[in-house]
């Protein structure tokens, strides 16, 4: 790897114009005790950057590039379509073409609305569920994210009925007096917090895959038990399905359980890499939003014609072999993770579900945020490092996931694991 002075200088110059030099906090490099790389452009599984250095891509922006970077057919779509223009603050008919498509994908979403992120879907979907049962407390799970939406900023006091507190300045202790947290994969926190606030609860908000702790899968029986909890108390069921959504299947995680929620918040694969999200469910609570029903919310750049474009474009390429290969591919990486660790006798747990996965720099199983926090965050940035100097760019954080891509080969996925082997050598001479 050359050295990256291009990016390191741009760096400098970034943080005296942007917060901290980025736009996003994770970018920043700081849980991996490094400087980003400035990224200059991608094409199928690589990203090139200002340095002039290449690199196997396991971000893909975070999840939405699963045909990979650039891809030829989705260039040209966009280039015909910005002909026409780019936005125009008004209806297009791309708009419910888009919906139309989700809905089929999603039969839980009778009515769909578009936004241009993730944290306005799930901001704009809690909305609703307090509309509809008139109460003002939410549930959601230490370790999932759902945005930077006030209501989401909070972490657990002690006890599963302590209301939580504000985990930023800036968000009102009123607010986050009205969050509760519950543990994920722990059915009996979420009945203990309906004990004491059953009718001060108008939504459960859930990952049904967590990807914001690293990647955790479910347990058999809590989807279905927080389905039964919501129907059996009138609360709503909000699926955050931003990463899950298309990524565990065309369906979502919710066609792969069997779950249906009330609410689905959605982003990401939606704009095929351009900004967009989407939230919607059942059409007598989709009902409720402006201009059909009372609650507002609004965006002048909801449903751009891009954005509408790219989401069709890649939605309509989603087929079983996709996914197919893209779980084969994966499962392989994983297996050749656990296996270096175990020769190296370096503590590693992989979670791995469809194109997603996590290392774990830890020994014992990862079902909750109290086990992603066990790992060692010190190996992992260690690995990081390592890896990136071999060419290998992984998410700079232990509690991200790592995303394949339709592009990512079966040579790629052997040239990460070469130098895993080499990074992972690394770290177990440190832990030594």
């Amino acid at each position: 790897m050359k050295r990256p002075i291009q990016s390191q200088k741009n760096f400098k110059n970034a943080k005296a114009i942007l917060p901290g030099g980025v736009n996003s906090p994770v970018r920043a490099f700081k849980a991996v005790g490094s400087t980003p790389l400035f990224i200059k452009r991608g094409k199928g599984s690589r990203i090139y950057d200002i340095d002039g250095n290449i690199f196997i891509d396991y971000v893909m922006s975070w999840g939405p590039l699963i045909h990979g970077h650039a891809p030829k057919g989705l260039l040209k779509a966009l280039e015909i379509t910005s002909r026409s223009g780019t936005s125009f603050g008004a209806p297009n008919l791309l708009e419910h073409k888009l919906g139309e498509c989700v809905r089929m994908l999603m039969p839980s979403m009778d009515r769909i609305r578009f936004v241009s992120s993730g944290t306005e879907a799930t901001m704009s979907a809690v909305r609703v569920a307090r509309a509809a049962t008139g109460r003002t407390h939410i549930v959601k799970f230490e370790g999932c994210y759902h945005g930077h939406g006030d209501s989401f900023l909070v972490k657990a006091g002690s006890g599963a009925t302590t209301l939580a507190v504000p985990t930023s300045p800036g968000v009102p202790k009123a607010v986050a007096n009205a969050t509760l947290l519950a543990i994920y994969n722990d059915l009996e926190s979420v009945k203990s917090l309906f004990r004491h606030h059953a009718n001060k609860i108008a939504a459960i908000i859930v990952e049904p895959i967590a990807g914001n702790m690293g990647v955790i899968m479910p347990t058999d029986g809590f989807l279905q038990g927080l389905r039964k909890l919501c129907t059996k108390h009138g609360a709503i069921l909000v699926f955050d399905e931003v990463i899950s959504g298309f990524r565990a299947s065309a369906g979502g995680a919710q066609a792969l359980i069997g779950v249906q929620p009330d609410l689905t918040c959605l982003g990401k694969i939606i704009g095929g890499g351009l900004p967009v999200g989407a939230y919607g469910g059942k059409a007598k609570l989709m009902k409720l939003v402006a201009p059909e029903g009372p609650v507002y919310q609004a965006g002048t750049l909801s449903g751009n014609p891009l954005a509408m474009k790219a989401g069709l474009w890649t939605l309509k390429k989603l087929t079983p072999k996709l996914y197919k290969d893209l779980s084969k591919r994966s499962s392989k990486l994983a297996t050749g993770l656990t296996d270096l660790a175990h020769t190296l006798n370096v503590p590693l747990q992989v979670n791995v579900f469809g194109s997603l996965l996590t290392p774990f720099f830890t020994s014992k199983p990862v079902n909750n945020y109290t086990g992603a926090l066990a790992a060692d965050t010190n190996a992992y940035a260690l690995f990081f490092r390592e890896m990136i100097k071999r060419g290998i760019y992984l998410p700079p954080s232990q509690f991200e996931a790592w995303f394949l891509s339709a592009a990512h080969t079966d040579r790629d996925i052997q040239k990460t694991l070469d130098a895993a082997k080499a990074a992972m050598s690394e770290v177990a001479r440190k832990i030594k």
